[in-house]
């Protein structure tokens, strides 16, 4: 991955290119000190896939910058700033930014926030690359057996890209819901379900077995329920808070509009939402997270995407 670095603050700048090189991030292909000093075709002639900008710069700021990019520049946009204030950073998500950083720097939520960027363009990609072979497939026979497998081998990919937009991708009970979506795609070619889906005691028990395999005892497996269990309940809980944010931000993005009230309880979004706007640190604990809703739409947003 390209990333190119806009700071008007050396040390900052410098600081962002060793934490980049240091964990091996990418390249870094470019700096510079405010917004006035690039434009399109530097960020084209450079490849740049990420871009990271301060927000308040002599100049030119980093809102005026995006907004003169406009669609021409295709990358992902980290801002970075010391603004914590919310009309800004609505700002700065309307024009579209993957993420937010709040200076001073610290190097553990930037390389989070970089892999997750990098992960999004991936799986981007990814689905891209699905769409054109199945554009291709509609235009050539294939065998039921043919177009079976190949559903079978990217449905995964299409529930790791919907995990990115729920801001979840990065949380460990992530890759226990992708095995659930990958079981439950097979468990409905041999066993359609229409109006019964699996219980939750099923799907936790199968995938458990199919990481330990068949010889784990009762104690290992029930263990391994339970820990996944809680990892998935984790995860959940990241993307009601990912979520209760961006409404808090901006009750009309995009995102939330699309994914809110269909993944989650919107009565507990509302319930985070008023203890951000309190400055309450929202608690698992008094959250209710429903498992079982958020693992079928997962499962079947998946499908259609597939589908579509």
């Amino acid at each position: 991955m390209n990333l190119f670095i806009i700071d008007d603050d050396e040390a900052v700048r410098s600081m962002l290119i060793d934490i980049i090189e240091d964990y091996d991030l990418g390249s870094v292909v470019g700096e510079a000190s405010n917004g006035s000093l690039i434009d399109e075709n530097l960020l084209a002639v450079k490849k740049v896939d990420i871009l990271i900008i301060d927000l308040l710069m002599p100049v030119r700021d980093g809102l005026q910058t995006i907004r003169d990019l406009g669609s021409s520049f295709t990358g992902k946009i980290i801002m970075i700033s010391q603004v914590e204030d919310k009309d800004m950073v609505g700002k700065a998500y309307l024009l579209g930014i993957e993420y937010y950083i709040t200076k001073p720097i610290n190097r553990l939520e930037v390389i989070s926030v970089i892999k997750k960027v990098i992960e999004n363009i991936r799986l981007q990609k990814s689905v891209q690359d699905i769409e054109k072979a199945l554009n291709i497939l509609e235009y050539k026979p294939v065998n039921y057996d043919t177009k079976d497998k190949f559903t079978d081998e990217n449905i995964v990919t299409y529930s790791q890209y919907l995990l990115t937009e729920l801001g979840m991708i990065g949380e460990s009970g992530s890759k226990d819901l992708i095995n659930m979506v990958e079981y439950l795609f097979q468990y409905q070619n041999e066993n359609p379900f229409e109006n019964e889906f699996p219980s939750m005691k099923n799907i936790l028990s199968t995938v458990a077995i199919r990481k330990l395999g068949e010889n784990a005892s009762d104690n290992e497996l029930k263990k391994e329920i339970k820990a996944s269990e809680q990892r998935v309940r984790r995860a959940i809980f990241q993307g009601l808070n990912h979520f209760s944010s961006l409404g808090l931000t901006d009750y009309s993005n995009p995102k939330f509009e699309q994914y809110a009230t269909k993944f989650f309880d919107f009565i507990e979004i509302r319930k985070l939402m008023m203890d951000m706007q309190n400055n309450i640190k929202p608690s698992i604990s008094h959250v209710h997270i429903n498992i079982k809703k958020f693992v079928r739409v997962l499962y079947l947003e998946s499908k259609k995407e597939y589908t579509n």
